[in-house]
């Protein structure tokens, strides 16, 4: 099996690596629109590199470029007819998302959203999909970045509902079963001007009504000084459960009878130790590693599209509908966005 993996930023390099190791991939071609970047990162997977602009024939293509890059590259890719993995977004409005859905009608496109594939996060969804959980009373979701962006990623980022916390709302749709019926968001600049200057927000919060009525609450900052502390609970009849939550996640415990510690902090020759999770890809890297082999799977005929565009777009939809809401101060339905 041939795939290409078009762009050798950070992400190129994960998707890179994961199909490298990845006994069922035979070939990995590199390609990039800086030719030295691209040559490196191929030599380090054992692939080759091929100018940009000049694709081979392949199995399946890996599209880990930026998004306004995603119509242009899907104009090229999209006749070949063969499966791509796709980073999220898809593009930043309803509109252009819309037009990629239908030009790409007919293709299999997985769309990133690694946290379908944290190991926690899928026992969760196992526990409420089996009946373990009994009925499912709510779920809320944390979403605290370790360190705020830059201004120039900021002015770019497509906004903090957008860019961060449509990862929460696509899990809160995928755990809970179920579509958004009805956004309630807030938001604020609590500490980072750059924000402001943006017409952004460093602190969000989120109440979500599922169409099924399950409740969901979600909690995000652009800064958090421990470090990146992504967690989901999900509450039930029968039980309750948590993923995210473990000896590295960066959250002191005030009631554990010897002062506020750290909940992984431990003694090592007499110094305090502690590992907190320091970033988005320390957190998730073995979820992108089971994303990546999710779509050799799809590329074998082995499984569905765990992440299609649809479901993008419905993240994206619900970004929009929690913009409006934090904008206007009011309750948002769903059937609103459209």
């Amino acid at each position: 099996m041939r795939i290409v993996v078009v762009g050798a930023g950070r992400m190129g390099a994960i998707r890179a690596e994961d199909l490298a190791a990845d006994g069922r991939v035979d070939e990995i071609v590199v390609t990039n629109r800086n030719p030295e970047r691209a040559a490196e990162l191929a030599a380090r997977v054992g692939g080759a590199a091929v100018p940009w602009g000049e694709w081979p024939d392949a199995d399946a293509y890996a599209v880990t470029t930026a998004t306004d890059t995603h119509a242009d590259l899907l104009e090229q890719f999209v006749p070949r007819g063969k499966p791509l993995l796709i980073e999220k977004p898809l593009a930043m409005t309803l509109e252009e998302t819309d037009a990629l859905i239908t030009r790409a009608e007919g293709i299999t496109m997985q769309v990133g959203f690694q946290r379908r594939f944290d190991a926690g996060l899928r026992r969760i969804k196992e526990a409420i999909e089996s009946g373990r959980l009994g009925t499912l009373y709510s779920l809320t979701l944390t979403a605290h970045d370790i360190a705020p962006g830059s201004p120039e990623f900021i002015a770019g980022s497509g906004g903090t509902f957008r860019d961060m916390l449509v990862h929460d709302l696509d899990q809160a749709r995928w755990l809970g079963g179920s579509d958004i019926a009805s956004v309630y968001a807030t938001g604020t600049v609590r500490h980072h001007p750059d924000y402001a200057a943006a017409g952004d927000y460093d602190v969000v919060t989120a109440h979500l009504t599922l169409a099924s009525g399950v409740p969901v609450l979600i909690s995000g900052t652009r800064h958090d000084p421990v470090g990146h502390d992504i967690r989901a609970e999900a509450f039930g009849s029968l039980d309750s459960m948590a993923a995210g939550l473990n000896p590295r996640t960066p959250l002191h415990a005030a009631d554990d009878g010897e002062g506020q510690r750290l909940l992984g902090a431990y003694l090592s020759d007499g110094e305090l130790e502690v590992d907190t999770y320091r970033g988005f890809m320390d957190r998730f890297r073995e979820a992108f590693t089971a994303e990546t082999s999710a779509f050799v799977d799809v590329v074998r005929g082995e499984r569905a599209n765990p992440c299609t565009p649809q479901d993008a777009r419905a993240a994206l939809a619900a970004a929009i509908a929690c913009e409006v809401s934090a904008r206007e101060g009011r309750v948002v339905g769903m059937a609103e966005i459209g």
